[in-house]
């Protein structure tokens, strides 16, 4: 080959160079450009799920509604502050609003107000002892229904006083339907001749039951039934009094069964024993753990309708709600007739004659 034709070559092959490199550096820079948009998309999807997520947490909003709190609140915005009252051995007695917590740190003369699964006030400093006596929305809500029973039965009473020798009408009717049907079909059969003495304490535990159980169906109401202490504190109440009143036939049931043989005895004491604490721990979960659950699904159905955000969703879950909370009433007269019925037969086994009849409360 002449040595023009290599020169003229030689010049096509460096243009060539000089020509693909700069467009080598576009596409690169071009793809380069195209993955960092990707890439911004893609975070600004992922941030804008986690906002939605921290928007709306179905579980926090079910744990907030279901927890006891030291405020109450009715809706979104509508809070009615409750009263902070504590004991320290260093600073006595310190009562004021939980409003004063309403600040960015949520704190206030030395005490924070912790959020979590339940409120809790505790001091700045971790060395101090405190002891918190609030009246929070759980403690509010019983003086409520403690009132509200006061007025009923009050109502009741003097309704009686005035028409003595006449038949029953309206409230005062439909309230002695109730209280009849708890003495004659409840607490006679199971508790026996003697159950005078103790129809007042049933009386009382069916209809606070059944008053906070449709309490708590109110909305912004509070879960009192749905709170494991206060059914542990019913439990153990009805636990004391079938133990305090227990005739000798109960006792002897638990350290020599009837009719066990002497091998087995090392083996049914221990059983008979744990029985005594089973009933008051079923009572306790039996009521916790139905309320508790009528309120969760109610509220995960709700919560339904802020996740997927259509307009087609809300009335087909309002409905079901709606169908949910009419089998919730039910549930509320149901679980404070059980709680009723299952204290008047261990007290009725606690104290009977005849000392072949089931023990173990």
């Amino acid at each position: 080959m002449s040595t023009p034709i290599r020169r003229f070559l030689s010049y096509v092959f460096v243009a060539a160079l000089l020509i693909s490199s700069p467009l080598r550096s576009f596409a690169q820079a071009d793809h380069d450009s195209v993955a960092e948009e990707v890439n911004a998309a893609e975070h600004e999807l992922e941030h804008r799920l986690e906002e939605n997520e921290e928007d709306f947490n179905i579980g926090e909003m079910i744990m907030h509604h279901i927890a006891d709190s030291h405020e109450w609140e009715f809706a979104h915005g509508v809070v009615l502050p409750l009263p902070v009252i504590l004991y320290s051995p260093d600073r006595g007695l310190e009562v004021f609003m939980s409003s004063k917590f309403h600040n960015n740190d949520h704190e206030y003369q030395g005490y924070h107000l912790i959020h979590g699964d339940s409120e809790e006030i505790v001091p700045a400093d971790e060395s101090r002892t405190v002891y918190d006596l609030s009246i929070t929305k759980n403690v509010a809500s019983m003086l409520l229904s403690a009132i509200i029973l006061v007025l009923i039965f009050g109502s009741v009473a003097s309704a009686y006083n005035n028409r003595k020798g006449k038949a029953p009408r309206g409230f005062q009717s439909a309230m002695e339907v109730l209280i009849l049907f708890i003495r004659d079909e409840v607490v006679k059969p199971n508790i026996g001749p003697n159950y005078q003495k103790y129809l007042p304490y049933m009386l009382t535990l069916f209809f606070f039951i059944l008053v906070n159980n449709l309490l708590g169906l109110l909305p912004g109401a509070a879960n009192v039934t749905g709170n494991i202490a206060i059914t542990m504190t019913l439990a153990v109440i009805t636990f004391l009094i079938v133990h305090f009143n227990s005739n000798k036939h109960y006792w002897m049931h638990l350290v020599k069964p009837t009719g066990v043989p002497l091998a087995l005895l090392p083996i049914m004491i221990p059983v008979e024993i744990v029985g005594v604490f089973m009933k008051p721990f079923s009572l306790m979960i039996r009521l916790f753990a139905n309320m508790t659950a009528g309120h969760i699904i109610l509220l995960s159905l709700f919560g339904l309708i802020f996740i997927f955000k259509s307009i087609f969703v809300a009335p087909v879950v309002s409905a079901f709600a709606l169908f949910m909370n009419f089998i919730e009433i039910m549930v509320a007269f149901i679980q404070a007739f059980i709680f009723t019925l299952l204290s008047a037969m261990y007290i009725g086994s606690a104290i009977e004659d005849n000392h072949e009849a089931d023990h173990g409360m």
